[in-house]
């Protein structure tokens, strides 16, 4: 369902009222549309069938070499993201690091940042839109094994309350035989420090 923009509009100049401020004056005349626009944007995932992307698949077994089918995991790292929180429609924003091990089929490494945007682009929380990525990559490919570490700060936690603006939050959605720590183990060593507890800062 898209969103609607005019009622947004409406709303949003019934808020500016609502906090003491005057939406007639020069500075904030249009705003509403403005702030209907972004919301349009930032929530243009909703209804939308994140799985869609994931449709494409590629058969290695039939490719050049089928002979060689992989053996160890794809990872995608440093997905940017944004979404809004929905506890107090504040932006959190970061990077979202994929890896699945493949069985017959692969995708196109496009289809992945695709998949955490339509997911991202709803009212979410973090720990959702992990697990809800792990899901739909898992439901999707024949997939041994997925893995999904989010990265994210958040404005909830640093614009309000006690205002830490070097906090983080870091998460871990795993399906399949990368539900054991063990066997991730290897792919967390992968992302190292600055990308395992840091790339929401970079």
């Amino acid at each position: 369902m898209a969103v609607d923009r005019e009622r947004v509009a409406v709303l949003v100049r019934e808020l500016l009222t609502a906090i003491g401020e005057d939406p007639d004056r020069p500075g904030l005349r249009l705003t509403p549309g403005r702030v209907a626009d972004a919301y349009a944007e930032f929530f243009s995932g909703i209804g939308v069938d994140a799985a869609a992307p994931l449709a494409h698949t590629i058969s290695v077994a039939r490719g050049p070499a089928p002979e060689t089918l992989p053996s160890g995991a794809v990872m995608l790292r440093d997905i940017s993201f944004r979404s809004v929180c929905e506890h107090h429609l504040l932006p959190f924003r970061g990077r979202a690091h994929i890896a699945y091990l493949p069985g017959e089929q692969v995708v196109g490494l496009g289809a992945l940042p695709k998949v955490v945007e339509i997911l991202a682009s709803r009212p979410q929380v973090q720990e959702r839109l992990g697990e809800q990525v792990a899901d739909t990559i898992a439901a999707s490919l024949d997939a041994r094994g997925v893995l999904v570490v989010l990265d994210a700060t958040h404005e909830c936690v640093t614009m309000r309350g006690d205002r830490q603006p070097d906090a983080s939050t870091v998460t871990i959605a795993a399906r399949g035989e990368l539900s054991e720590p063990a066997a991730r183990a290897e792919l967390i060593a992968l992302l190292g420090p600055s990308r395992a507890s840091g790339t929401a800062r970079a």
